[in-house]
């Protein structure tokens, strides 16, 4: 995901999960002393997922009006099926109504119901865990554990916090690390991994994730590698070195494009499939691949042709 696209809407919603859950192709086994262990699908179509921002134009959000026509998030999980014959998906947080009890039990309902699973959260909030201001560093670690919270109610075994630029402070490897233990600790205790993506290209350089989760060193907290967002931004060589360590660091989700517009809008990053599934690889990564679609044109073919691609390249 882009932060200047996706960030202009800012996430506005400021018990313990059971020692194994299971679901329709998702099996997840956590023990907070040792870590997670989720147990990953081998077949390649298992493995792959489907976000929900790239389809924002068409599912319901937080901001839109009853009566829309657009369809809810409980609804995604059996649209893609449909479509795309894939049954995981990763809900962005603008398309959670709300955080309420019962409207997260009924979005575990009806992805129950159509035998699918959620694999993560895309998290998005507008509080910086580096900011100079303690206040808003603290708010920032409450947004996390909030949506930790409703990670353990839908079933998710992950949430990708984001890492917002601070209006007081640049970058700072320790206020965001000091936060980010915090969270990792509150994600331990509820059996549900934290994600940090290289989204941001000032907060969420790779290097500054990857020394941010060294930093921390909890097997709670992890890396979601994108495959374009750095590339975007940065020249080809650091951009592959910079998801070369992001890989480093990952566990069980990452973001598959194909392409991606830099925020200039002058630069169209072009992803080289093969040597970035090659990357993966090399690292031993077992997790998810989650497609997300985020260039001009339609959603619907540019996921499907993201599902051959990766199909390929797994195979």
């Amino acid at each position: 995901m882009r932060q200047k696209t996706r960030r202009r809407f800012l996430a506005e919603t400021a018990g313990s999960a059971a020692g194994v859950l299971f679901w329709p192709g998702l099996k997840t086994a956590f023990a907070a002393d040792s870590g997670p262990h989720i147990e990953f699908p081998a077949a390649a179509r298992e493995r792959i997922a489907i976000a929900s921002y790239p389809f924002r134009d068409f599912i319901a959000g937080r901001k839109d009006k009853a009566g829309s026509g657009k369809m809810e998030l409980k609804e995604f999980v059996a649209h893609v099926s449909a479509k795309f014959n894939i049954k995981k998906i990763e809900p962005w947080t603008e398309h959670f109504f709300s955080l309420k009890k019962a409207y997260l039990a009924e979005l575990r309902a009806a992805v129950v119901k159509a035998g699918g699973a959620i694999v993560n959260i895309a998290v998005d909030g507008e509080y910086s865990p580096y900011a100079a201001d303690a206040a808003e560093r603290e708010k920032a670690v409450a947004f996390s554990k909030e949506w930790i919270d409703a990670a353990v109610a839908i079933g998710s075994p992950s949430v990708r916090t984001n890492i917002p630029q601070a209006k007081d402070s640049k970058p700072d490897v320790e206020r965001t690390a000091e936060s980010l233990q915090r969270v990792a600790q509150y994600g331990a205790a509820r059996n549900v991994v934290v994600n940090l993506e290289n989204d941001n290209p000032v907060s969420e350089d790779p290097f500054f994730v990857v020394k941010v989760i060294e930093k921390v060193n909890s097997a709670w907290l992890h890396a979601l590698p994108d495959f374009a967002n750095t590339l975007a931004a940065y020249e080809e060589e650091y951009a592959y070195k910079g998801i070369d360590a992001m890989f480093g660091h990952a566990y069980n989700i990452s973001h598959v494009k194909e392409t991606e517009v830099g925020d200039g809008k002058d630069k169209i990053a072009h992803v080289d499939l093969p040597r970035t599934f090659g990357i993966a690889k090399k690292h031993g990564y077992k997790g998810y691949f989650s497609m997300e679609w985020d260039s001009p044109g339609d959603p619907y073919a540019g996921t499907a042709g993201l599902i051959e691609k990766t199909l390929n390249n797994l195979s």
